[in-house]
């Protein structure tokens, strides 16, 4: 129904050749824009809804409490259920910290919240399917979990800086009833997809540009001159860029329909959603540099792992 109404408007109305480079430019953005943003409101909602049924506070006391590698799983599993980005998830991690979480688990949390949440998922699914999904939200914990894991063992604590000013306690609020649930997810919803909407249709537009005027040839050029280091490649250009997920997701996309191997254009995704220079510059308020670097170097290397297994099984 909605591409119906989108080939109305774009080739009716608008004028457009179906079969122009315009033309398909144009589709795809429509399209493309509306179907992301219907499936991102829905979906936060009914996450939304979902979460008013799991205390923060009684999470962080099971994280701090767990072992045998529990608490790091729980830590993954919160990061996944919290719709930030890299620097939005800075706070919870500060507040973790706080609390007296051990850096462990809260490294897997800062790792997985802006790496894996309801909004990419959808994405991904949308755009790549249920398999690849799955498989990248494995892989994913599993990097979530491992740096946790490996920061817990090399006691890095030191590097804390002693004084965290600005953090916030996670919220805790009472529903009476659904209504007043459904109520809660719906505002997220909205909320998030007003702060969203503008780098969907950003990302959605470097797609569409993509889509219609950069020749595969290039693509493939730039590639067989990286070859095998395509993948740490495409992680070293995602670094300087900050961008939500949502506005880099249609570019990976578009980068693998253009014949980019799928991990090399996943790579480039998780680095511009996990790391940034934005993230390092906040994180400087609460890790002392060695643990900065260590937190980008540990990162980097498993969405380069991670990129070279998509590659290997695609």
């Amino acid at each position: 129904m909605i591409e119906e109404a989108v080939n109305v408007l774009v080739y009716d109305i608008g004028g457009l050749e179906a079969q122009s480079t315009l033309g398909e430019t144009v589709h795809f953005f429509i399209y493309d824009s509306v179907k992301i943003l219907l499936l991102l409101y829905f979906m936060i909602a009914f996450i939304g809804v979902f979460r008013t049924f799991i205390s923060p506070s009684r999470i962080r006391d099971w994280m701090t409490t767990q072992t045998h590698g529990l608490s790091y799983v729980a830590a993954s599993l919160l990061g996944i259920l919290t719709p930030f980005c890299s620097c939005s998830s800075i706070p919870i991690f500060m507040s973790f910290i706080k609390a007296g979480v051990p850096l462990g688990p809260s490294f897997s949390f800062l790792v997985t919240s802006p790496l894996i949440n309801e909004y990419l998922v959808v994405l991904m699914v949308g755009f790549f399917g249920l398999r690849i999904t799955g498989m990248y939200i494995l892989f994913g914990m599993v990097l979530g979990v491992s740096a946790g894991m490996l920061a817990g063992r090399l006691n890095l604590e030191k590097y804390i800086v002693e004084d965290i000013r600005g953090d916030r306690d996670l919220d805790e609020k009472k529903y009476q009833g659904v209504g007043e649930r459904i109520s809660y997810g719906m505002e997220e919803a909205s909320s998030i997809v007003r702060k969203l909407w503008m780098w969907v249709l950003l990302g959605v537009g470097v797609g569409a540009v993509i889509h219609g005027y950069v020749p595969e040839e290039m693509i493939h050029n730039v590639l067989e001159r990286t070859g095998v280091f395509s993948v740490p490649f495409a992680t070293v250009v995602g670094v300087p860029i900050y961008a939500n997920c949502s506005a880099v997701v249609p570019v990976a996309v578009v980068l693998f329909q253009k014949g980019v191997p799928l991990g090399t254009a996943l790579a480039f995704m998780m680095a511009t959603a996990a790391l940034s220079l934005p993230e390092a510059v906040i994180l400087r308020r609460v890790m002392k540099l060695p643990l900065i670097a260590v937190f980008f170097t540990m990162v980097a290397a498993g969405i380069m792992l991670i990129g070279y297994l998509f590659n290997f099984i695609q």
